[in-house]
């Protein structure tokens, strides 16, 4: 199976700007690796995150916007795709959502992937002042703007009414220039609602975890699909993965030493959040993936902001293994 590949560029939330002082340059370290991507043709697309605070602990430190990083980096590159992973519904009316959405895929030239999800971060939800509904709530406020979204990218005059949101015909010129609508992927997992919404509406969805989990989760979605009569290979079948590259015969902590003290955590921390392997141990991690139905990878480097080696080497002897 041929597998398609992205990479997140560094915007703060997981402090990968950390270690730059101003904030014009933080800009232009996170759009340089976006326009290293860019001339790297392995690579589909770029991503970034939609939170306000950093984690693992909310800091007094950078976090750009993704909606308005999502416009700049597509203008400040020309061939990959760029996208959010994911949006969280609950911080933008879905209307108006689609409205941005569907000015970024024109600006872009149809190079949008406009990602979508219930949200989980707590503590940034409520600090924001949109107060955190429960479960229940999130996931049926999320059913229903998901159609919204849907609605505002294919009728003309749009209406919904519903228990959290409500929309009464209103205009959304320029639709957009991808056909039917621009690409929607939906990040999470849930079998009742998300997976559901994917079969319905997805162009893509987005599930995390090990090999055994996507499958089970890649299953449920199957049999979605089956009930609704939509064909299960058309949606992209993607998974995140964070990774360091480290030479055969490397002794991984020494390998990762300056990663993982520039970003402060210890070298446990780190072990534990990415998978650490030479190039034979990363293509089987991945490999592991695609046996079981993932066919988008999208990666995460750490410190990429300041140095682009492991962006290339993955480049050079990754992806090629899996064209």
């Amino acid at each position: 199976m041929a597998v398609t590949f992205g990479t997140f560029v560094p915007q703060g939330w997981r402090m990968d700007l950390a270690e730059i002082s101003d904030p014009v340059e933080k800009y232009e370290a996170m759009t340089g690796v976006a326009k290293a991507v860019d001339a790297l043709p392995g690579y589909d697309s770029i991503w970034v995150f939609d939170h306000f605070h950093t984690v693992p602990t909310p800091e007094l430190e950078t976090t750009f916007e993704a909606w308005t990083i999502t416009a700049a980096l597509a203008r400040d590159t020309k061939r990959v795709k760029v996208g959010q992973m994911v949006t969280c519904l609950g911080y933008r009316n879905p209307a108006l959502l689609a409205k941005i959405a569907s000015t970024v895929d024109v600006l872009s030239h149809g190079r949008l992937y406009c990602g979508i999800g219930a949200g989980w971060y707590e503590h940034e939800w409520k600090a924001y002042g949109y107060g955190f509904p429960e479960t229940r709530d999130r996931m049926r406020a999320f059913r229903e703007a998901t159609e919204i979204i849907v609605k505002m990218w294919t009728e003309d005059y749009p209406v919904f009414h519903g228990d959290y949101y409500h929309i009464d015909k209103p205009i959304n010129e320029p639709k957009g220039v991808q056909k039917p609508h621009p690409s929607l992927w939906i990040g999470g997992s849930g079998e009742q609602v998300t997976l559901k919404l994917v079969a319905k509406y997805g162009n893509a969805c987005n599930i995390g975890g090990e090999p055994d989990h996507i499958k089970q989760r890649l299953g449920v979605l199957r049999n979605h699909c089956e009930a609704l009569g939509r064909n299960y290979d058309d949606i992209i079948r993607s998974s995140n993965s964070n990774l360091f590259l480290i030479n055969p015969g490397e002794d991984p902590e020494k390998a990762t030493e300056k990663t993982y003290t520039a970003m402060g955590i210890s070298y446990e921390t780190f072990a534990q959040n990415f998978k650490i392997g030479t190039p034979d141990e990363i293509r089987a991690y991945i490999q592991a993936k695609v046996d079981v139905g993932v066919n988008y990878v999208i990666a995460y480097f750490p410190r990429v902001a300041r140095d682009h080696e492991q962006l290339h080497r993955f480049a050079e002897e990754i992806i090629p293994h899996f064209q």
